[in-house]
């Protein structure tokens, strides 16, 4: 079977073809286009009315663009997948109605999917051997959840953040930094410059992350950044009148540090939190492959922090590349063929939804 998958849940406006068989691994991405709606950036962050307009000027052009790297036309398509929540609203809209109505008239199926379980297929796209059983981190701007992943389709959620998503937090700390947006990239960036030798290195405490705590603790899994983003505020105050200067000039004071060094400190939290609780996942339920998806699994310091933890316990990681970590859709397009082969239909009722339950929870 032949697919169109379509993503609009944010600011990036996708489309792709994807042919084969969902149940099996042999799956050929035949194109993939992302349209980024760097409007935003003047903004610091993403205006919905603004990125639902967008994607009304580009769902067409998107997709035809897609369908010709294909080389094919409308008419070879054997269903269309369409990304209908979690996002924004107005965005989804412009997705799922365009999905429905080219459905519609080719009198091909139409399925809805849901954007995390895209990002569980994602890596698979690249890497086979990213097949389930594993276990499951998503991090983006919107989500931050660890799964347990039992087979394609039976899910189990073992922690999630309680208020900012890691992606969010990266946002936030780089608006802190006066840095552009989306701030991950420079944060890491900043990052990279801060020396790693001092005697006196800035750290931060590690959210929800003790040793006391035990299997089946409510907070054992979970996550939580927004006391982190405070605490980078707080030191941010104390050192923002001395920080813009050049360091052969900057006044010694004990109160203020350098930017890079308070990148670093925040991705390091970051880092170790998402690192361990996916650590302590790995070991109850017996894991040997760690699957990372969403915007954040592009982070280097996150992956090669997960491989230096995991795989000397046994634990191979896998990770998407930049273009398939961030919002695409050829994540939908396999999700969608994954559950189109096992019989699966959207009617033409299908709607968005701001927030969505994972499908296939339980078993």
């Amino acid at each position: 079977m032949r697919v169109l998958g379509i993503e609009t849940s944010c600011d990036e406006t996708s489309a792709a073809v994807l042919s084969g068989g969902g149940r099996g691994d042999a799956v050929t991405l035949e194109s993939l286009v992302i349209l980024s709606q760097d409007v935003h950036r003047v903004f610091g962050g993403v205006v919905p009315e603004i990125a639902s307009r967008a994607h009304l000027t580009a769902i067409v052009p998107v997709v035809e663009r897609a369908l010709a790297d294909a080389g094919i036309t409308r008419e070879a398509l054997g269903g269309v997948a369409v990304t209908n929540g979690p996002g924004l609203v107005g965005a989804l809209l412009v997705g799922v109605s365009f999905a429905k109505a080219l459905a519609y008239v080719l009198g091909i199926p139409v399925i809805g999917v849901h954007h995390m379980e895209g990002h569980l297929f994602a890596t698979a796209l690249e890497d086979r051997d990213a097949v389930p059983p594993f276990t499951a981190l998503l991090v983006s701007g919107g989500h931050t959840l660890l799964l347990d992943v039992e087979a394609w389709g039976c899910y189990r959620i073992l922690g999630r953040t309680r208020d900012d998503a890691a992606g969010e937090a990266f946002d936030k700390v780089a608006k802190l930094l006066d840095l552009p947006y989306p701030g991950g990239p420079h944060v890491e960036r900043l990052a990279r410059e801060a020396g790693s030798d001092s005697a006196n290195v800035l750290r931060f405490a590690r959210p929800m992350l003790r040793r006391d705590q035990r299997s089946g603790d409510p907070d054992y899994y979970d996550f939580s950044f927004s006391g982190l983003k405070t605490a980078v505020l707080n030191v941010v105050k104390s050192s923002r009148d001395t920080t813009t200067l050049p360091a052969s000039t900057r006044p010694p004071s004990a109160g203020t540090r350098p930017l890079p060094e308070i990148a670093r400190a925040f991705q390091d939290a970051v880092v170790e939190t998402l690192v361990e609780k996916t650590a302590r996942a790995v070991e109850e339920f017996g894991r040997d492959r760690v699957v990372l998806g969403g915007g954040v699994a592009g982070n280097r310091a996150l992956v090669e922090a997960m491989e230096s933890r995991l795989l000397p316990i046994g634990a191979r990681v896998f990770a998407p590349s930049a273009r398939l970590a961030s919002d695409n859709a050829a994540m939908i397009a396999r999700a969608g063929l994954f559950r189109l082969e096992r019989g699966e239909r959207s009617g033409l009722d299908l709607n968005a939804f701001a927030s969505l339950p994972l499908p296939g929870l339980g078993g």
